[in-house]
């Protein structure tokens, strides 16, 4: 960039952070980063969702992203949880924003609040309350004045409640960033004009809201100034923000991918995660936000899609059940120290990048006041490479990065990993007594009527349900050639999504579904029809509305037809412009049993029918473990724990895909490392201990297929054991701030347990992974003594890797490691 465009970029840049104010000074941003009361900062963020867990759960979880090297929250705000019905708004238990921020704040962290309203985020309707879909005249997410309308509102609403309890950083509280729209690049390109109008009002209507912290808007390569855009994927090296004024941010890391039903569930290598945010910093980025750090659970009827399963987790550092999940939690922690070590290098200026071989190069990054910090990076996805740097020579493992925070010492290398895995067990607690009601179909009230043709389900319901009966009625001759012939007529019903039971005169006849691809389906199937009137009736459920895609207000679900009997005499029957009786959910609903422990409507437990509650009591178990219900023996349905809807349950819709060995070298997709093909996708379902009482309390399930209750069983979430395998070369930071290095450590905890025994360990040339060790041809045969003298009987215990701790060298020469892996009880 010659001189006079440069000045005219800095001017440029100096305008856009006084459009902050009042927080010009506070927050604002240049070329190389955000700037918070003056300081450039290289930020590390992680995405928790406030209602994707409980109030209970929010201290601790902020706390771990704390210890785990995080400085920012990213949340969403949901606009469909806060204002359920038009002007009726929500902001308490799971949905009180005002305390989740709070805590943040409270634990030193800032927050990154992403508005929206639309977030995506795989939740129920992209998070647009369903009401705004009735809205006269209204279209999403274009130049229309009554969607903008509305937009801004709840928009301004909740800048004005951030405000009122001076939460954002000019006003001493956590929040640095807030976010409007969301995703919205890829559907703009098909919209054309309006589109671009869209745009341009959202972020000149979020400026103009004064919030006094920049605002961002992501994969969006045209917002407008001061708006900056960011980044979202799995990598994100190759993004550059829209001017050169603007800093390089990356607000979605995906640590994997969300789990539907019916597909296999996707994990990420952690090796491959860090190598890819390694990547992006050394390239210039400043700001990193995992999505997610903790996912958590889609309680009730929050998850979108269709078929997005009720966990959340998305093989993130922490885990569903708010437990550490390692090494990834582990390893991006010791990633974040060095990143950290290299900050004043990083922010200081770009990157001088050399090569250093075919696949291999060095970003090095100095400071006007001595600091040097230099990447390694080998791309190679095969091999091994040894390449010299400042003279000295170091081995980079395939498709990996070396951070050297001083420009000779290697603290983090993103493939080899330090920190301890952990196993993880479901523990059985106990099973429950049911008692049970059947429910079919019972005409009653205002929730029924009779119209001639079919209708859409979302326009009926107003997803304030998940089932629409759909029933009519047909009448056969006596004379019909099938009542003679042995043989039946086909009921064929087309369906826009998303699964269906046929009963035949009250007996069901068949079942089918869509899935996560496409939640359109055809059932077609035999039905036994007698002399006389028949009634034919069909349960639609819907499995969460749709979360991204473009015009909202016109997507649909339910039976739209056509609906056709064929095989009898005289050819086929459309029933589609028939007159059809409609019931808007359950009776069960209707009587809120799942919320009522006394009623009459319930008898002897009656397993494996179709429509059917289930209820039964229990005590909380002692403890404080996470607690879950296997729900494998079931089909399809919803839960309830006293009067709290856990979420929706699809165990019988099992996994189909590809389960091949995972490899982290390569680009990662959410295909390519995946579990649990021919099973169900989720067997276990979190059962938060806030919702408990202490005696008494009440599980409801209602099961849709005919599952066996008898199988349910309450489990506890336990590390049932902890391993480690650390090698010489792997350097320790004894003190990150200070850039002081130690001899490598094995760092082993259980977390709330103790160790209680060493399975194994040995200090030489350990082979195989976690639960499956074994000695190699060098051991040093004490190598149990330091462990279970220092670690067994508590929580946690740190050994150096050395080998005089060991009782000397096994096998000098040889680069050794240790290997353990110790029981927790």
């Amino acid at each position: 960039m010659g001189a006079v465009m440069w000045l005219a970029a800095a001017a440029t840049a100096a305008s856009l952070m006084c459009l902050l104010s009042p927080a010009a000074a506070s927050v604002a941003y240049d070329h190389k980063a955000i700037i918070i009361n003056g300081q450039r900062r290289i930020l590390i963020s992680g995405s928790i969702h406030y209602p994707r867990s409980t109030p209970e759960m929010w201290p601790d979880l902020i706390q771990k992203a704390k210890d785990g090297g995080l400085d920012v929250i990213q949340t969403y705000v949901f606009w469909n949880g806060h204002e359920p019905s038009p002007e009726q708004y929500y902001f308490e238990d799971r949905y009180d924003l005002v305390r989740f921020i709070k805590l943040v704040q409270q634990a030193g962290l800032y927050a990154n609040l992403r508005i929206g309203p639309y977030i995506c985020a795989e939740w129920n309707f992209g998070g647009f309350p369903v009401w705004l879909k009735y809205i006269p005249g209204i279209q999403f997410r274009t130049d229309n004045e009554p969607f903008k309308a509305a937009m801004e509102k709840f928009t301004a609403k909740i800048v004005s409640m951030m405000k009122a309890e001076n939460l954002f950083e000019w006003q001493g509280g956590p929040i640095i960033l807030s976010q409007i729209e969301n995703e919205f690049g890829p559907p703009e390109y098909d919209q054309g004009e309006p589109a671009k109008n869209y745009v341009s009002w959202a972020a000149q209507m979020a400026v103009g809201l004064d919030t006094g912290v920049p605002w961002i808007m992501c994969k969006q390569d045209d917002a407008p100034d001061p708006v900056v855009n960011t980044c979202n994927g799995f990598y994100c090296d190759y993004f550059y923000p829209n001017q050169p004024y603007k800093p390089t941010m990356w607000t979605e890391v995906w640590t994997s991918w969300f789990t539907g039903f019916g597909v296999p569930v996707p994990h990420r290598p952690v090796e491959d995660l860090a190598f890819s945010v390694a990547k992006f910093i050394q390239k210039g980025g400043s700001f990193v936000n995992y999505y997610m750090y903790h996912g958590g659970t889609n309680f009730g009827r929050t998850a979108g899609g269709p078929f997005i399963a009720t966990s959340y987790d998305y093989d993130a550092p922490i885990d569903e059940f708010g437990l550490l999940r390692q090494p990834k939690w582990g390893h991006l922690r010791d990633l974040h120290r060095a990143i950290k070590l290299c900050e004043m290098a990083l922010i200081s200026g770009d990157s001088v990048v050399t090569s250093l071989g075919n696949s291999q190069e060095s970003h090095v990054f100095r400071s006007n006041y001595g600091d040097c910090a230099a990447f390694l990076a080998n791309y190679d996805v095969k091999s091994y490479a040894r390449v010299t740097f400042n003279g000295m020579h170091y081995d980079l493992p395939p498709w990996s990065i070396s951070i050297l925070p001083d420009c000779k010492t290697t603290v983090f290398n993103s493939a080899r990993v330090g920190a301890q895995t952990s196993l993880m067990q479901m523990n059985w607690i106990g099973g429950f007594s049911w008692e049970s009601y059947n429910d079919y179909t019972t005409f009653n009230g205002d929730l029924s009527f009779t119209t001639t043709g079919l209708l859409e389900q979302i326009n009926v319901t107003r997803d304030i349900t998940d089932y629409l009966w759909y029933t009519t009625y047909v009448d056969i001759n006596e004379s019909e050639g099938f009542l003679k012939g042995g043989y039946y007529p086909v009921l064929t019903v087309m369906s826009a999504g998303h699964s269906l039971n046929v009963f035949i005169n009250g007996q069901l006849s068949g079942m089918s579904y869509g899935g996560v691809e496409d939640p359109r389906f055809t059932y077609s199937g035999n039905v036994m029809l007698r002399a006389g009137s028949n009634t034919i009736s069909i349960l639609s459920a819907s499995v969460g509305l749709p979360n991204v895609g473009e015009h909202f207000e016109t997507w649909n679900a339910g039976v739209l037809g056509p609906v056709v009997l064929s095989g009898l005499d005289d050819g086929w029957r459309d029933l589609t412009w028939q007159k059809w009786t409609y019931q808007i959910g359950l009776k069960g609903e209707t009587l809120n049993l799942h919320a009522l422990s006394e009623s009459s409507e319930w008898g002897e437990a009656d397993p494996k029918q179709p429509l059917t509650w289930y209820k039964a009591f229990f005590d909380a178990p002692s403890g404080n473990e996470p607690l879950a219900l296997d729900m494998s023996s079931m089909g399809k349905g919803q839960i309830w724990i006293n009067g709290q809807s856990i979420g929706r349950y699809w165990p019988g819709y099992t996994a189909t895909g590809d389960c091949s060995p995972c490899d982290y070298r390569g680009e990662y997709n959410e295909r390519k490392c995946q579990s649990n093909c021919g099973e169900p996708s989720q067997r276990w379902y979190h059962l938060p201990r806030a919702w408990l009482n202490p005696t008494g309390n009440l599980l409801v399930v209602f099961e849709e297929w005919g599952g066996d209750p008898t199988g349910i069983s309450l489990v506890a979430r336990t590390v049932g054991s902890v391993c480690a395998y650390v090698s010489e070369w792997q350097p320790s930071i004894t003190n990150w701030r200070t850039k002081e290095y130690g001899n490598p450590k094995v760092h082993l905890s259980c977390e709330e347990k103790n160790i209680t025994s060493i399975k194994f360990a040995s200090f030489g040339t350990p082979q195989g992974v976690c639960g499956g060790y074994w000695e190699g041809s060098c051991h040093a045969h004490n190598s149990y003594d330091i462990f279970e003298k220092r670690c067994i009987g508590r929580q946690s215990c740190a050994i150096a890797v050395v080998p005089e701790v060991f009782g000397g060298d096994p096998c000098s020469g040889v680069m050794k490691s240790v290997a353990v892996e110790a029981i927790c009880g």
